[in-house]
């Protein structure tokens, strides 16, 4: 059928879906070693408390018809096990229908978590993995033609990625109108890089540049992808480039590696030699594949015409299935990093002269001569949320108390997600979190005393707090960005 072609679109098909198995292998992975603190039965949002209150037609999951820790685990590391099986292969070595069952499983089980993930399942890059994990359903393997209306469907999923990021930014923030962002973003996105010091030291002039090449990656270049080859695989190319210069500038989970992996289905035709011919799908298989385009297609509606909308919505979905939705990020950026410091002390009481010492995080800045690491496109999920609260109290409105209580009980799942606990043997007595303003050091500062950071006092967030009294945090002064 005309509908199904293999001529250079084998390659791009190989490639996304392998790179995606690779992506959902991360995915599960983060959620079978972060979930106990989170959202297990005793981590700072139940799953067993949610789905309590929730309905499944509003949250779909296996979890609602049964929960525990080891299931959750099970769960979990069963999709680990099956992403790294079809990563090596595996939907290849089935038939067709195995093949589509073996994506269609991933796709259900990741939506599981998402579904009772909360806050802490609240980012964008969740909805795009579940997105690009449903189409994938629908491409077939290694014996059958890639259907082109699914591989355009990739297409389409890419421009809404991209144009809606790059309109975001248009209609928000007047520092991307003015092309001054990235004199600030490098140093207060929400987890810098090893790299994002360079980064923001780079000449202003080129900070300028970064901003006119990044609007013309997303608002020029996402509309070529629907021109013929060469012209939109070589478009989809100055995608993946521009994707992999936010890699090495921060750390933004795998949002840009499923955009890279997206872009990848459109450019690797241009390398793609000819296959040898393969046989005619199955009509039930056509005939999937249709239903599935038309779904997708009359889903798009409301995501098309959010990008049309003056007050465009970033990061939403439209149904609880996370089948099409709408994208975008950074729409605003801050000027100023805060950043949240959390001390305890094994005082019996708190003065003048007590001894606090400060939890230190994987990702999140802390010492100040501690050079950022490099986790994307793991997520670390505790990191980016305390990144919201430091701008506004409210983000951790659910939770925050719920962390404090849980360093204060020295609590292993939640130990388990920092990366240097300074009270070890026995819990601290108190803690309190307080407000930091970090800046990047200068270069002569950073010769000098080998500090990344620079930091200056703000206010407290939380004063000293027991076990027996967590009061929830002062709200910020000034409103988030």
């Amino acid at each position: 059928m005309a509908w199904f072609s293999d001529s250079g679109y084998w390659l791009g098909r190989l490639v996304f879906q392998r790179m995606l198995a690779v992506l959902y292998v991360v995915a599960f992975l983060a959620a079978v070693r972060q979930f106990r603190a989170l959202i297990g039965a005793r981590g700072m949002l139940p799953v067993p408390a949610y789905v309590a209150t929730v309905p499944f037609r509003a949250a779909p999951s296996v979890f609602h018809w049964h929960y525990s820790d080891r299931f959750f685990a099970l769960w979990s590391w069963s999709g680990v096990l099956l992403a790294a099986a079809v990563a090596a292969g595996a939907a290849d070595a089935v038939p067709l229908w195995a093949s589509m069952v073996l994506w269609a499983v991933l796709w259900a089980m990741y939506l599981s978590i998402v579904n009772v993930g909360q806050t802490w399942y609240s980012f964008g890059w969740e909805s795009l993995l579940l997105e690009a994990g449903s189409l994938a359903v629908f491409l077939g393997n290694a014996v059958t033609a890639p259907p082109v209306t699914v591989m355009w469907l990739l297409r389409w999923l890419l421009f809404r990625v991209e144009f809606g990021a790059g309109l975001i930014k248009m209609r928000g923030d007047t520092c991307w109108r003015d092309l001054t962002c990235l004199y600030y973003h490098h140093e207060t996105q929400p987890m810098p890089g090893p790299l994002s010091w360079f980064f923001h030291h780079l000449p202003r002039p080129l900070h300028r540049v970064e901003v006119a090449a990044n609007h013309v990656a997303q608002l020029a270049v996402p509309v070529l992808l629907f021109t013929p080859q060469p012209i939109a695989g070589w478009a989809a190319v100055a995608m993946v480039v521009t994707q992999l210069w936010l890699v090495l500038s921060g750390n933004f989970a795998w949002l840009n590696w499923v955009t890279i992996t997206l872009a990848m289905s459109a450019a690797a035709p241009l390398w793609a030699r000819p296959a040898p011919p393969l046989p005619a799908p199955p009509v039930w298989f056509e005939v999937l594949v249709l239903l599935a385009t038309a779904g997708v297609l009359a889903l798009s509606y409301r995501p098309a015409r959010n990008l049309l909308a003056r007050q465009q919505l970033m990061n939403t979905s439209y149904e609880s299935l996370h089948l099409v939705n709408s994208y975008g990020a950074f729409g605003s950026i801050t000027r100023v990093r805060r950043e949240i410091v959390v001390e305890g002390t094994a005082d019996a009481v708190t003065g003048p002269e007590t001894t606090w010492h400060a939890y230190e995080f994987h990702g999140k800045p802390g010492e100040v001569r501690r050079l950022p690491r490099q986790f994307a496109p793991y997520h670390l999920r505790l990191d980016w949320l305390l990144w919201f609260v430091a701008l506004s109290a409210s983000y951790g409105a659910s939770w925050f108390g719920g962390f404090i209580e849980r360093l204060l009980l020295n609590d292993r799942d939640t130990l388990r997600l920092i990366r240097r606990n300074p009270f070890p043997d026995r819990p601290p007595t108190y803690i309190r979190a307080r407000i930091y303003r970090y800046r990047f050091s200068t270069w002569r500062e950073l010769r000098a005393t080998g500090a990344w950071w620079h930091r200056t006092f703000v206010r407290d967030l939380l004063p000293p707090t027991r076990l027996e009294v967590a009061p929830a945090p002062e709200d910020e002064d000034d409103p988030p960005p």
